[in-house]
């Protein structure tokens, strides 16, 4: 099976995976591209032979809604690190956002950030990074597609965005570098995965759904 799966925020992605497996009694289990443990949204799983499908979707667009932070950066670029550092918000208009967000549109480098699960010799970078170990990562071509304004609160310094990729971006790196080139630090308070390919948010399943369901035998 395929499964569109909503996975809730403090979830982490193998979380879902070991639930669906609890459920299914299905020893192979997989998941299409893990969600952070503070992020909700689309998670595809894949069980038995269907987990070899998973590979095609890993390169399919990928689409999220983001709510980015301004004027405070943290370890992980998100709101489960620590706080590394507060600085003054320029003034900001939706102008000078939107001509940021035009450089950070279309094909580019990206440097994996250290709170990840990317591997760099034979390690996982967030077992480097909990020890306080930073390594040196190689950039990586990302493509995106599409980057959206959707609401900027100069009150509260908070904007809200939309963003349409490719695989292998990290959207938390991907908000802080938009913060720095605007003149200040920033880290995601909110990421929602809306869609992986044709996978929709609005066909997703949430975990109590599909276990009602299964035990029906409507799956």
């Amino acid at each position: 099976m395929i499964l569109n799966i909503y996975k809730p925020v403090r979830w982490t992605s193998f979380d879902v995976v070991r639930k669906i497996q609890g459920i299914t009694r299905e020893s192979k289990v997989r998941h299409g591209g893990t969600l952070d443990p503070f992020a909700d949204g689309v998670l595809i799983i894949g069980t038995g032979q269907d987990t070899k499908r998973l590979s095609e979707l890993l390169n399919t667009k990928k689409s999220y809604m983001a709510k980015l932070a301004l004027g405070k950066g943290t370890t992980t670029n998100d709101p489960d690190g620590d706080f590394t550092s507060e600085v003054p918000v320029p003034h900001l208009d939706e102008d000078i956002i939107l001509d940021v967000f035009k450089s950070y549109t279309g094909p580019q480098l990206q440097i994996p950030p250290m709170y990840s699960a990317k591997r760099v010799g034979g390690k996982r970078l967030y077992t480097l990074a909990r020890k306080n170990i930073e390594v040196s990562r190689k950039p990586v071509p990302i493509t995106v597609y599409e980057l959206r304004l959707q609401s900027f609160d100069s009150t509260q310094n908070f904007i809200e965005f939309k963003v349409i990729c490719s695989k292998g971006t990290y959207i938390r790196t991907l908000g802080a570098d938009i913060a720095r080139s605007l003149g200040t630090e920033g880290h995601l308070t909110n990421l929602t995965r809306t869609a992986v390919g044709d996978h929709s948010i609005t066909q997703a399943i949430s975990i109590d759904q599909f276990e009602k369901q299964w035990k029906h035998s409507e799956i």
